[in-house]
């Protein structure tokens, strides 16, 4: 198989994340099984989409993606918290993420509920001390309000809340969306946002990123919908038929699966369109959005 531009690209910088990561948990002044329970979650594996969406995000802009370093770090680790406390008996109650043992499995439920406390709100502060030479105090500042918002009540909080009231209820294809945009589309498309907040991009440019990113942040759900249900269970990490056992309205229950794909497909053509009104050197996220629809994990 012929090395893709995005292979050698994610492969330098998820290495690049993954020892920022660790660095900056290991230099904290926290009990030790606390910072081992951040980080064994952190080190999980994963796909590292949304740091590649920001760091892809900042090369269209020509600017060095190591300057979205923290950023990225602060965004993996939300991201993180919430699968910590997704898996937790009082939420999925899931034994498996990745192909590991979660973290309440291995940790107790008290420890890992406080380690993704822990990595929430160590987040900001990764924001908030990121060198000036990357980003000025207003970038730094605009970054925290528009993360705190992704990820909060009109985020993914608040999504997350509205996927479990819909638990064993017949939900329409616009109940189904507003989920999804919320617990898995707005953090997604913070990455892409991030990205262009460093870069200092201008308003039509930033709304034509977030519509790429809100595309492709559906994208994404589908694809997990669609593998929930015909998805190796091997590469996924997690047992497969998982939303059928809780119940929940996913794409392939509302739209069918060839319906489904025919959407993902659908959200895939958008997501470009947006990206090709941009004029920005688009080839990273054009090949990010192949990613995401052909994804098998």
């Amino acid at each position: 198989m012929v090395e893709t531009r995005l292979d050698s690209f994610a492969d330098e910088y998820k290495k690049l994340l993954e020892m920022e990561l660790r660095l900056l948990v290991e230099q904290l002044d926290a009990p030790p099984i606390l910072k081992e329970s951040m980080i064994y979650s952190l080190e999980a594996g994963g796909k590292r989409m949304r740091p590649l969406l920001l760091f892809a995000t900042l090369d269209a802009f020509g600017i060095d993606p190591k300057n979205g370093l923290r950023a990225a770090a602060a965004i993996e680790m939300i991201h993180t918290y919430s699968l910590i406390h997704d898996d937790l008996p009082s939420m999925d109650n899931d034994d498996l993420r990745r192909g590991k043992p979660t973290n309440h499995i291995v940790y107790g439920d008290a420890v890992a509920t406080l380690a993704g406390d822990a990595l929430l709100t160590y987040s900001f502060e990764v924001i908030a001390s990121t060198p000036s030479e990357f980003a000025s105090p207003e970038t730094k500042l605009k970054l925290i309000a528009e993360m705190a918002k992704a990820a909060g009540t009109e985020g993914m909080v608040g999504g997350q809340v509205a996927d479990m009231e819909g638990e064993g209820k017949e939900l329409s294809i616009e109940e189904l969306e507003y989920i999804h945009i919320h617990k898995t589309g707005k953090l997604l498309g913070f990455s892409v946002q991030a990205g262009a907040i460093l870069a200092e991009a201008s308003q039509t440019l930033l709304d034509q990123l977030r519509g790429y990113a809100h595309h492709l942040g559906l994208a994404f759900q589908i694809q997990d919908d669609i593998l929930d249900l015909v998805g190796n269970q091997q590469l996924i990490g997690k047992p497969v038929g998982s939303d059928t056992v809780n119940h929940k309205s996913t794409y392939p229950k509302v739209l069918t699966l060839e319906g489904a794909r025919d959407a993902l497909r659908n959200h895939i053509l958008s997501a470009k369109e947006y990206l090709q009104l941009t004029g920005l050197n688009t080839g990273l996220l054009m090949e990010l959005s192949d990613l995401v629809a052909s994804r098998d994990r």
